[in-house]
This record gives C-alpha cells, sequence and structure tokens, in this order.
C-alpha cells in the first residue's frame, strides 16, 4: 500500500514528466493551426496541482488526492487539461476518505475517472485520451478482481494505456495518415509513467533544467482584466461609445445599409444589426449628436447611452494602480443587477468591442494562449450580478468554462461560442427584458447564424486533403476547418470571403489582427469592396488579435 505521501510525490513527478515532454507531446497534433496544444495545456493544468501539493505533508491519501483534483479543475485549460483535471476528480472520488492506496480503491479511481470524463464530453471520441483511459481503468478493474497489489494494479492500468495508445491510429484515420498516436492519450501515458516511477522506485523525476529563452506565447498565463481597456496609454480617436436601438417608424422606407455607411464616415467600431421592427447601433465618434440626428429619421430612439472612453480608461488606469498597491484577498463582487456578461478575447480592439457592446469582464485568451477555469472563475466573481453569461469564443475553451458552473457564488450560464463573430452575435441578440432560460434559447440560436472565417498560417507540416501543407503557408478556415490552403493574403482573403458569402448574406465584417498593419488592412478592405460591395455591406474594424491575420464574420 501506499500512502498520501507516496501519492504527493507521485502526482508531482507526474508534473515534472509531461512539463520535460510537453513539446513531444505538441508534435503530435496533427491539426495544423496553431492552438493551446494538447502538452503544454496538460502541463499547465497538472503544474497548477504540483504547486499545490508541494505545501502538503503528512496528508491521508484521500486529502492529498482531494488537494491535486481541486487544483487541477482550477488551472485546467483546454479540452486535454480539462479532461485531466476530471480524471484526477475521479482518483479523488475513489480516495476518499482513505489513508492509504489500496487495489479496490485504486481501481475504482480509475472507473470514477473515466465515468466523469466520458460524462462531460458532448460526443466522446474513440482514439483520444478518453480511450486510452478507459482501457487503463478497464485494465486496473480485471488486476484487481484476480488479487494483485496496488503496484500491480497500476502496472496494470498502465499496460492497457500503452495498449489503446497504440491503437488509436487505426481508430481514427487523421491519425494513421500522419503516423502519429493520440496526444491527449500520449499526455496521459506521461503522467501515468511519471506516477509510476515513484510508486515502483521512490524516484521522483525532477523538471528539466528550463532553457534560457523568455516564456513563449503559449505558457504565458493568460490575464483577467477590467474591460475597460488597456492601461497603457493610447490614442483614442473616437472618444466617444455611442449604442442606442431605433424603433423603426413603419413610414421609414430607408435601408439600414444608408445609416450604416453614415457611421463609418464618421467614426469606427460601427454595429448595425436590424430586424423589420428595431435597429440596434453601436459606433465610435467624437460626435454622438449627429449620429442621433441621423438616427431620428429612421424612428423613435430607446435605450440610448454615450460613455466617454477617454474618462473610463483614466479611471481604469486608477483603479488598476490601487489594486496593485493592495494587498487584501480576492472578494467577489456583490450582484448589483440581474445578468452581467464575461468573454475571452485576445486583441485590445475585440475586448473593447465586447466592453461596448455590454460585457462587465474580459478574460484576455483564445487560440494558443486558453484562459484556466480559474481565470474563468475569477471573471465570474468579478462581474456584478445575478446571472452570469459566458462566451469562451473558442471550442478549445468551452469546457474549460463549464467547470467554472459548479464553483461560482453566482448563476452561471455557457453559451457555446466558438469563435469570436459567434460571440459578437451573442451578445447583440442578449434580451435585458427576457428571463434567463429564454436568453439562452435565443442566444444559442442565434450563434448559429452568423458564418465565420479565418485567416492564419500553418504552424507546423502537415497533409490536408491529400495535399501537403507546409510551415508557414496561410490557412483559410470556414467555420474551423480547413478550406484551403495559399501563399498570398490577397488571394485568400478574397477566396476565403467569397466562399462565406451566401445569397442571403447582408453584413460582412473583417477584423484584421496584430500582425496586419492599417495601410496593409485598408488596402486589402478595398478589394473586397471593389469585389463583393454591391452584394453585401462591408466593415473593418482592427481587432489586434493574434494568431489570425483575419477574422471574418458573415451574416
Amino acid at each position: 500500500m501506499f500512502n498520501g505521501n507516496i501519492l504527493r510525490d507521485a502526482i508531482i513527478s507526474a508534473a515534472n514528466n509531461i512539463a520535460n515532454n510537453k513539446k513531444a507531446v505538441d508534435d503530435l497534433n496533427v491539426f495544423p493551426v496553431p492552438d493551446g496544444d494538447t502538452g503544454t495545456n496538460m502541463s499547465m493544468s497538472i503544474g497548477n496541482a504540483a504547486k499545490e501539493l508541494a505545501r502538503v505533508k503528512d496528508e491521508p491519501v484521500g486529502k492529498v488526492a482531494q488537494t491535486a483534483a481541486s487544483a487541477l479543475l482550477r488551472g485546467a485549460r483546454g479540452n486535454s487539461g480539462v479532461i485531466t483535471s476530471l480524471l484526477f476528480r475521479g482518483l479523488a472520488k475513489g480516495f476518499k476518505d482513505a489513508d492509504e492506496i489500496t487495489s479496490e480503491n485504486l481501481a475504482a479511481a480509475f472507473k470514477a475517472g473515466v465515468e466523469a470524463a466520458y460524462k462531460a464530453v458532448m460526443k466522446p471520441t474513440e482514439g483520444t485520451i478518453l480511450t486510452v483511459a478507459r482501457v487503463a481503468s478497464e485494465y486496473a478493474s480485471r488486476a484487481n478482481d484476480t488479487g494483485k497489489d496496488p503496484l500491480e494494479v497500476f502496472e496494470a492500468a498502465m499496460e492497457g494505456a500503452k495498449k489503446a495508445l497504440a491503437e488509436t491510429p487505426e481508430m481514427l484515420p487523421v491519425l494513421k495518415k500522419a503516423g502519429v498516436v493520440d496526444a491527449g492519450g500520449q499526455g496521459f501515458v506521461v503522467i501515468l509513467e511519471g506516477m509510476y516511477s515513484v510508486f515502483k522506485d521512490g524516484v521522483m523525476i525532477m523538471p528539466a533544467a528550463a532553457p534560457a529563452v523568455k516564456e513563449t506565447e503559449e505558457e504565458a498565463a493568460p490575464t483577467v482584466r477590467n474591460a475597460a481597456g488597456e492601461l497603457e496609454d493610447f490614442d483614442i480617436n473616437f472618444p466617444y461609445c455611442t449604442e442606442f436601438i431605433i424603433i423603426r417608424s413603419a413610414d421609414c422606407d430607408k435601408e439600414p445599409a444608408e445609416l450604416r455607411s453614415y457611421l463609418e464616415s464618421m467614426g469606427d467600431c460601427v454595429v448595425v444589426v436590424d430586424d423589420e421592427e428595431i435597429i440596434k447601433v453601436h459606433v465610435h465618434t467624437d460626435h454622438p449628436g449627429n449620429a442621433i440626428e441621423k438616427a431620428l429619421t429612421f424612428g423613435a430612439l430607446t435605450k440610448l447611452k454615450i460613455e466617454n472612453m477617454a474618462e473610463q480608461h483614466e479611471q481604469a488606469k486608477q483603479e488598476a494602480a490601487a489594486a496593485a498597491k493592495s494587498n487584501e484577498p480576492f472578494k467577489p463582487a456583490e450582484p448589483e443587477k440581474p445578468f452581467g456578461f464575461v468573454s475571452v478575447a485576445a486583441g485590445d480592439g475585440l475586448a473593447a468591442l465586447f466592453t461596448d457592446l455590454g460585457a462587465d469582464v474580459v478574460v484576455s485568451g483564445g487560440q494558443t494562449m486558453n484562459p484556466s477555469t480559474d481565470d474563468i472563475l475569477h471573471a465570474i466573481e468579478s462581474t456584478p450580478a445575478e446571472t452570469v453569461f459566458v462566451l469562451p469564443n473558442n471550442k478549445n475553451i468551452i469546457m474549460a468554462a463549464e467547470q467554472a458552473i459548479p464553483l461560482a457564488t453566482r448563476n452561471v450560464v455557457v453559451i457555446h461560442s466558438r469563435t469570436i463573430p459567434q460571440g459578437i452575435t451573442a451578445m447583440l441578440n442578449f434580451d435585458p427584458d427576457a428571463d434567463t432560460d429564454t436568453n439562452a434559447i435565443n442566444l444559442g440560436n442565434a450563434i448559429n447564424n452568423v458564418s465565420t472565417g479565418q485567416i492564419t498560417f500553418a504552424a507546423r507540416d502537415s497533409e490536408f486533403d491529400g495535399k501537403k501543407i507546409r510551415q508557414g503557408e496561410l490557412l483559410a478556415l470556414d467555420g474551423g476547418k480547413i478550406v484551403f490552403t495559399e501563399t498570398s493574403i490577397e488571394n485568400c482573403l478574397v477566396r476565403l470571403t467569397k466562399q462565406l458569402i451566401k445569397k442571403d448574406s447582408s453584413f460582412v465584417t473583417v477584423f484584421y489582427g496584430e500582425d496586419v498593419t492599417d495601410k496593409q488592412a485598408e488596402s486589402l478592405f478595398k478589394v473586397l469592396e471593389s469585389k463583393f460591395g454591391s452584394k453585401v455591406e462591408f466593415t473593418l474594424v482592427n481587432g489586434g488579435q493574434p494568431v489570425y491575420y483575419f477574422i471574418i464574420s458573415v451574416e
């Protein structure tokens, strides 16, 4: 049998082992798009548990397992990190109230972890970490049933995990074509091997020497910030954030496109969304009165709001400075309103846009920098609302957001927004007069009515649809799926936009990223307008996002 100190050392050893091998696990990712990377996410997740366990001494197995599970849950990043946290939550359940590890509770722990992980994934895919963990559990159960001791049960689990890992290419054709095993499954085996080193030989695997380079973007911890804006000084060309809803006059035959064009001539960050009865408007301008005068020609105004962003920015700087001087522990915000929003976004422009649309807190993160469950929980608790809607805006963040639900002190609804345009559309369709359930349904439906295009680069050599993809080539994504590759950014943008525009499309918003200059963006935008301007209305926004040169929203 193994006591709490041995389990503690085993989990720390596992964290060190996956940290030492995270690049090798990352390199197994077959999808060439830059992402959070499986090994990095798993390492950062279990690394959070290792930090907590370093302070634990002479505790029973049940206490050690619970400490690890709680810390791992809060530190979970990306789908692979969340699944890892769920597997360790099973350990805590199997070892509950136990002083030592036995064959019976070890087998039960593996089983509970697998059940929790499968239950959390909406559509479990075999040939992934789920399969590897499930087979490991099955081998552990058989070993326990035949009277094996705890070490032998763990050895059996490792044997099953490695056998299942070797078979993952036969379950997923994409793995077989690439000649690799599943990255998450490999990471899980690496974690088991780190634990086994302690269980069998009493040897804790130590962290490898850190390379003398600055922290990479993938490893940088995302931060939660008050979405009032960047705290460094910056120029605001159009300082007044102006929002209102127009109740359309029955006798008005003007098209909303006319209002959109006018607002774009006098400001930026223009959003105009309409239906048969209302027109919802958002614009940054230095003459809000002119925007209002023009809007009045379309109908009566309601929900009017004008805010001075320069003043907000200065206030945010002062609050940040005061917070930096304070050593008081974090205190959740008291609910002051029925509804609030937390959004995940990377890029100053996107963060500012979500703030303008009503987000209370923006969590900095996205592709290559998945925020942890704790980051999202902190943002939820900072939102002064009874019910908080969370917009992950990335498929690899949804599970981490959902893990925050039972930890929060208020009602939390996670909208499954997988892209930035979906998140923006959700906020535009929010109805403050409707109840929580109605909004949850409406927002969930609304995000399916927007198409998302993304242009990025190939992070690694790969193969797509029988064609070789070279590292550095441009990748065009439609709804997250690679549709073609290009070497010319102009050709890529034109081809992708053409593919996204349908017969019923009305508006196209193009968000350009931090690696695209204003001059380049404006030049390419003119090309789009010249080719498709007769079909749809275009808007250009400086999103400032990393990774993606362009994000295209089509409604």
